[in-house]
């Protein structure tokens, strides 16, 4: 093959991606105008539901247009041979490829920021405010990206310079270690990422003693799970979205509940919420997840080390001097329709562990609260009660409202 031939290949897996995944958008879109159905008919009244169907449509095309302009940027960028300029800019500042890599990608990642702030901040200023979602101020939303730009320096930059150097130091062999390293990063992650990571972007309190807090506890002691971290998470300071999550294992373990959801929604569905996520816990999804995704990621880290060093690469994206860093660009594209299958099969995965949650809270708690806490979360949002069934099996981790509704009743 000829690295004409293979450059081709790359912009059609680009573009045919690009293809499929406006297609299903479209179709997702036609259904927005379908009627609601009879089970679901109390989540929105009549003005409620005009609005979450502007809602819809205004993003819908705000993506679109988002969508078309980001392709034809990178289509541009692969065409005028983007990649050799941004890395011969990197080459003339060292000769260590962790260094080049490392500005080579912090080129790449801060013009894509800068060229997408845009977007991102008329989606959140115009759209989301005009919806009554958005609680961002312009210094949080600011101070956001730069706490962001750091940690992707500080946690992304030093996985890559530990992967490159397992490269560069071990050979054939560099994607064992860097499966490892991946690992351990992750579980790490998992551990620790509501006190190490969290705190950098919203405020955390123990939620105060009260009713709400002994019905948790209860619960908690009827079924064996020992919870000594309640938190309450601060997201009112940039959405009226409201979400919970469990994070953590051991000592670590935590529910964390956005100050919106207790808000929004009486204490007996805030509890069988939290049955819920005591569910994911009890049935080990978590550990699913983390060995799912870790044989997942070993399968990338072995492909990527038989592909890698191949010179056909970087002559493809018209880089005169073959590299890692211009390698994994290119096998990380050409890898997209295997990543397509494996999200597809997390994403099964994740809806039936869905169900399994939702059923281990139902058994524990009740039905009847978590689906309407459910429909109100739904209906807070502006959610789409009609998704298409393509866009749903490509694209949701959660089955729809009514497959929850329907279950919860069955």
């Amino acid at each position: 093959m000829t690295a004409t031939a293979l450059f081709y290949i790359i912009i059609g897996i680009l573009v045919l991606h690009f293809v499929i995944d406006k297609i299903l958008d479209s179709l997702n879109a036609k259904h927005f105008n379908d009627p609601i159905p009879a089970e679901l008919q109390d989540v929105y009244n009549k003005e409620e539901y005009e609005k979450s169907q502007a809602y819809k449509k205004e993003k819908y095309r705000f993506g679109m247009l988002t969508s078309f302009i980001s392709m034809g940027a990178t289509l541009l960028f692969f065409f005028l041979d983007g990649f050799e300029f941004v890395d011969q800019i990197a080459r003339s500042f060292s000769d260590n490829n962790i260094i080049v890599a490392l500005i080579f990608f912090g080129i790449i990642m801060l013009a894509d920021d800068v060229l997408s702030t845009p977007f991102s901040y008329y989606n959140t200023f115009v759209i989301e405010e005009k919806y009554g979602f958005n609680k961002t101020t312009i210094s949080t939303f600011i101070l956001d990206k730069l706490k962001g730009w750091l940690m992707s320096a500080i946690l992304g930059g030093g996985i890559l310079s530990l992967i490159i150097w397992f490269y560069e130091s071990t050979g054939s062999n560099f994607w064992l270690f860097a499966w490892g390293i991946v690992i351990v990063f992750s579980v790490f992650l998992n551990m620790f990422y509501a006190r190490l990571i969290v705190p950098l972007f919203n405020k955390q309190t123990p939620l105060e003693e009260g009713s709400l807090r002994s019905k948790i506890e209860g619960y908690a002691s009827n079924v064996g799970f020992s919870l000594q971290n309640i938190f309450v998470i601060d997201g009112s300071k940039r959405s009226t979205k409201a979400n919970a999550y469990f994070s953590g294992f051991g000592r670590e373990k935590r529910i964390t509940l956005y100050d919106t959801l207790i808000n929004d929604l009486e204490e007996d569905e805030i509890v069988a919420v939290l049955a819920h996520e005591v569910g994911h816990y009890k049935r080990k999804h978590i550990i699913y997840n983390l060995i799912a995704s870790t044989i997942t990621m070993g399968i990338t880290f072995w492909l990527l080390s038989l592909f890698v060093g191949m010179p056909i690469f970087s002559e493809a994206l018209g880089v005169s001097t073959p590299s890692f860093h211009i390698g994994l660009i290119a096998f990380g594209i050409l890898y997209t329709p295997i990543s397509e299958i494996t999200g597809l099969v997390m994403n099964l995965l994740s809806r039936k562990f869905e169900y399994e949650a939702d059923d281990y809270a139902k058994n524990t708690f009740e039905a009847s609260p978590l689906i309407s806490a459910l429909k109100k979360l739904n209906k807070n949002s502006l959610s789409n009660l009609t998704p298409h069934p393509a866009y749903v099996f490509m694209h949701y981790s959660h089955p729809t409202l009514l497959e929850r509704f329907r279950n919860l009743k069955s």
